[in-house]
């Protein structure tokens, strides 16, 4: 994701995910990445240790960034209201 996007401009932001079970994992992604680009990555990288929480499909997964549900083409950048380079932002699984 990182990777692909940034060419266009932007800091990368550092994602804290955490599932409803507490368990958390960190991702770096680029403000122009959606939501849908989100749960795909994170749905193909799934961490071993969510094993028990794995989904049988990214759209099954549902984000809650800055208390808001994003979905679709709704892009981190376009949420954000934090602009310090390495902080880490929360963003919770359901």
């Amino acid at each position: 994701m990182i990777r692909d996007s940034l060419a266009g401009g932007g800091l990368p932001i550092n994602l804290r995910l955490i599932l409803v079970s507490g368990k958390t994992k960190e991702f770096l992604f680029s403000p122009n990445d959606s939501a849908a680009d989100i749960a795909k990555h994170v749905y193909e990288n799934w961490p071993m240790d969510w094993e028990e929480e794995q989904v049988s499909s990214p759209n099954i997964l549902r984000l809650i960034y800055q208390g808001r549900f994003l979905h679709g083409n709704v892009t981190l950048g376009g949420q954000r209201n934090r602009e310090k380079t390495g902080e880490s932002n929360c963003c919770v699984i359901l």
